[in-house]
């Protein structure tokens, strides 16, 4: 038996069902064989070489979790009418992750978060004359996830966090110190962990893999124009001489990227 399966605007191709799935679905009443059907159609392709080969199942497809809550810009930035700020720019998707620490104080309550990034991004645009705060995201001690840079949450906005590896990249950045011996929050790390499965989910990427990225600037650990293999989920030390984001957060690198990969439903 054929069944019709869409093939875009050129119609339709025939989609051979095995004679025992077949027989499988006599015994299957109603709606349940029709979804039974559906999932035979799609869950499992015949691999032809030039003389036929077995049944081979697909792989099961990891997808990313729901977007996280996010707090957008406006409840830290508000509006600075005395500054032109340039468009955000774009890259085609987002395919590694940077984790730094903000090299902040620890002990604030949680409430005070909006004034921190606030400093923050005024040390950044001020002191630094930058465009707009560099990390596309932070998120504090108790786990709330604060949108950082402009241009849109689930869009591929280029940063300006990593000196060299900006491009293709999201910054996220624990508000805080994190040196050795430091506690990081649990809620913390998995805060960033579901940030991460979500935006590197966009892409269809595991955070447990790793990536090719091509050094756009010689200050970095590569010479410019140099590629470099580094961890789909990286600290800011993988690409510029830092001790970013310290020692106690990197060590917690492996467990975060675990818990995404998990996220998006992957084993």
């Amino acid at each position: 038996m054929r069944v019709p399966r869409p093939t875009g605007s050129r119609g339709t191709r025939a989609v051979r069902i095995p004679k025992a799935a077949l027989v499988l679905l006599g015994c299957v009443p109603g709606l349940a064989a029709v979804v039974a059907l559906v999932l035979c159609a799609h869950g499992v392709e015949r691999t032809v070489a030039a003389g036929g080969g077995p049944v081979v199942p697909r792989p099961a497809a990891a997808h990313p979790p729901p977007r996280p809550p996010i707090v957008p810009r406006s409840v830290w930035a508000g509006e600075d009418r005395s500054r032109t700020r340039p468009p955000p720019r774009y890259d085609d998707k987002v395919v590694a992750v940077f984790i730094h620490h903000t090299d902040s104080p620890n002990a604030y309550d949680c409430a005070e978060a909006p004034r921190i990034i606030r400093y923050l991004a005024a040390g950044m645009t001020e002191s630094r004359d930058w465009d707009d705060i560099g990390y596309n995201f932070l998120v504090d001690r108790c786990g709330n996830v604060y949108e950082g840079r402009a241009g849109g949450t689930d869009r591929p906005v280029t940063g300006a966090h990593t000196q060299g590896f900006n491009h293709r990249t999201t910054g996220i950045a624990a508000l805080g110190t994190f040196t050795d011996g430091v506690p990081v929050p649990k809620v913390m790390t998995d805060a960033i962990a579901h940030l991460a499965a979500w935006k590197l989910g966009l892409a269809g990427i595991d955070p447990r893999g790793t990536v090719r990225l091509v050094s756009s600037n010689g200050r970095s650990r590569y010479a410019d124009g140099t590629a470099a293999t580094l961890p789909v989920l990286a600290g800011h030390k993988d690409a510029y001489s830092t001790s970013c984001p310290g020692a106690a957060l990197s060590a917690r690198l492996p467990e975060i990227r675990d818990l995404a990969a998990r996220l998006q439903g992957r084993t």
